[in-house]
């Protein structure tokens, strides 16, 4: 969302943030100088902050409304449509199943003209899911800045001296259920048992950190697994680690993580679960495993680890992936034409 807003700001647009005021993209906005409105999501004041949100949007003459969340795709939908905003896109990033399709249906029809994602398998379940023409859904994964996350540059310390110079495999992510911890614990402890010597690095922050550090325990691994918390130096992460694996088990479109270990040149292991495997191509890019198999993914650890001729060739193409079709600019280009297209005369 940010590098959307920043990008367009920096080719001469108007762009504001809309988004709670406590929440870290409301701070990070104000740090990269994007205009950011307090959006007052207690349902009890829904109506109030409808009307004074359609009174902003009316008044500030905005051109294209993206609501990217379940709560602002409702509330800014509606007051969208109060104030005759001319293309209201709903953008969704993960993969989900609703319980009620006919009442979320209207959220991608009724309060949008059009449905963006970041991955073809969602847009195939999405349009599956409430009947949509193929004309009301585009794709469009999120862009990487190529000299950001560059495969030189700085490497982030990870571990202390001795076992700086063992391996270190990794997974950064935010901690929910879906991305695969359990899998990837269970596999470091296979590996452990099968005696690899290297580390393995938790990198992230979120609601599954105690559940985490109790299969730590119980798995015996404090002595091979360091969980950082939230960091902000990904591409030094990245550069840093010998494998990133992306254990997801559902939910997953196309993990701008993926793209940018791709872009570094840094190994990757991933499940096939969601749009992964659109861009780790198995024996292509990276490796691909089957979701929740901890001994398939131990083995794909120590298969990237040990073919390393091959695996040199995958971090290779995985570059010229992301330099031909996940750019930065080549996102910029693809939303630009997608709203024109879509924006009335």
């Amino acid at each position: 969302m940010l590098a959307e807003l920043a990008g367009f700001q920096k080719r001469g647009g108007e762009v504001w943030l809309i988004a709670p005021s406590q929440s870290e993209i409301f701070r990070r906005a104000k740090i990269e100088s994007i205009p950011a409105i307090p959006l007052r999501a207690d349902k009890l004041r829904f109506p109030f902050e409808i009307i004074r949100l359609a009174r902003w949007l009316r008044r500030n003459q905005i051109q294209i409304l993206n609501t990217h969340s379940s709560r602002d795709g409702w509330l800014l939908g509606i007051a969208g449509r109060l104030a005759r905003v001319p293309l209201i896109i709903r953008t969704r990033h993960i993969d989900v199943t609703y319980p009620h399709r006919w009442l979320s249906r209207h959220a991608y029809t009724t309060l949008a003209d059009q449905l963006l994602t970041t991955s073809r398998k969602i847009s195939a379940h999405f349009q599956e899911m409430f009947g949509l023409p193929a004309d009301r859904i585009s794709t469009v994964p999120t862009g990487i800045d190529l000299e950001l996350f560059s495969p030189s540059g700085a490497k982030a310390k990870l571990a202390d001296e001795p076992s700086a110079l063992l391996p270190i495999i990794g997974m950064i992510s935010v901690l929910r259920s879906w991305k695969g911890h359990a899998t990837f614990l269970e596999a470091a402890a296979q590996m452990k048992a099968a005696g690899f010597a290297g580390r393995f690095v938790i990198v992230g922050e979120g609601p599954m950190r105690p559940s985490i550090e109790q299969q730590i325990a119980r798995l015996n691994l404090g002595d091979r697994v360091t969980l950082t918390g939230h960091r902000e130096d990904v591409p030094e992460l990245l550069r840093a680690l010998d494998v990133l694996v992306m254990p997801s088990t559902h939910h997953e479109g196309i993990p701008q993580i993926g793209l940018q270990a791709l872009a570094t040149q840094t190994p990757v292991v991933g499940s096939d679960a969601g749009g992964i495997p659109e861009i780790i191509r198995d024996g292509e890019t990276g490796r691909i495993f089957p979701a929740g198999d901890a001994p398939a993914l131990a083995a794909a650890i120590r298969k990237t680890l040990h073919e390393t001729e091959a695996t040199n060739k995958m971090t290779g193409a995985g570059r010229k992936l992301v330099e031909a079709g996940h750019s930065l600019n080549k996102m910029l280009d693809d939303l630009d034409s997608i709203y024109r297209r879509h924006l009335p005369a």
